[in-house]
């Protein structure tokens, strides 16, 4: 790596040193909210959704640090890209916080749950999922294909997809999916095929993490849950022939998990 020079070195930290202070002042503000949680129970939720949005932002602004040093130290700044990822993971707990991190489950049993944000649109929801998604992809790019972080990112992307799914309501949205008279129709569906992705992309990358990296059976058992997830979803609209698919893919790899548990492949 080239030497940084002096006068690239301070316009560097004369332009993030506004960035930086914006970061200290929504740092503070998580802890002023996280303050008031203890003391005020009542509407948890949708103060946990503030707080998710702060976090996003700031992962952002550690994101632009990071492009500024590429652009005029030309190196990457990897604390700057640590200190996005921790956020965009402190994300996704505040979401899971609210409408659980159970991958595969029936929705009246997190029914309770997505009651607790009842007052917040479809389209603010949906919104903060795609915000949310950027924000991970903007990260993964930025470290780059070589980083030692590409295993742990399939759990990130994972619990994003998640709590994605969790956090619509999965009963209004079966109707409105099949009512183009509905007022959330366009977001509905929008919605439930990004959901449809992302289940089976997170399928994908736990079962190469497991075939490729770390060989653990809870890795496959995250596979194969985020498959049974998507099945539930194709049957719930209606994709049947997809869903007999999804169910014997899934019947496909847990076969291959016994055989490689039973001969002391995985662990």
């Amino acid at each position: 790596m080239a030497r940084i020079s002096t006068e690239n070195r301070e316009l560097f930290n004369s332009k993030i040193a506004h960035y930086k202070d914006e970061i200290k002042q929504l740092q503070e503000k998580e802890k002023n909210m996280l303050n008031l949680i203890q003391k005020d129970s009542s509407g948890v939720g949708y103060k946990k959704l503030f707080l998710c949005e702060d976090q996003i932002y700031i992962a952002t602004i550690w994101v632009t640090i990071n492009n500024l040093s590429v652009e005029l130290l030309e190196t990457k700044n990897n604390d700057a890209l640590n200190d996005a990822r921790k956020c965009l993971y402190k994300a996704v707990i505040y979401l899971e916080d609210i409408v659980s991190s159970t991958i595969d489950c029936p929705f009246a049993d997190i029914e309770d749950k997505v009651a607790e944000i009842a007052n917040t649109p479809l389209e603010k929801r949906l919104a903060l999922v795609k915000k949310l998604g950027l924000a991970i992809r903007l990260l993964i790019d930025a470290f780059g294909e070589n980083t030692k972080w590409k295993w742990t990112f399939v759990e990130l992307q994972g619990r994003f997809c998640t709590v994605a799914k969790n956090m619509l309501d999965m009963k209004k949205a079966c109707k409105d999916y099949f009512d183009p008279r509905s007022a959330d129709y366009d977001n509905t569906v929008f919605y439930i095929r990004l959901i449809l992705r992302l289940l089976d992309q997170s399928a994908v990358q736990y079962r190469d993490r497991y075939e490729l990296s770390t060989h653990r059976i809870d890795d496959m058992r995250c596979a194969i849950n985020y498959l049974l997830a998507l099945r539930r979803l194709q049957l719930l609209i209606n994709m049947k022939d997809e869903g007999e698919e999804t169910k014997k893919k899934a019947v496909v790899w847990k076969d291959k998990m016994d055989a490689d548990h039973k001969a002391g492949i995985a662990s």
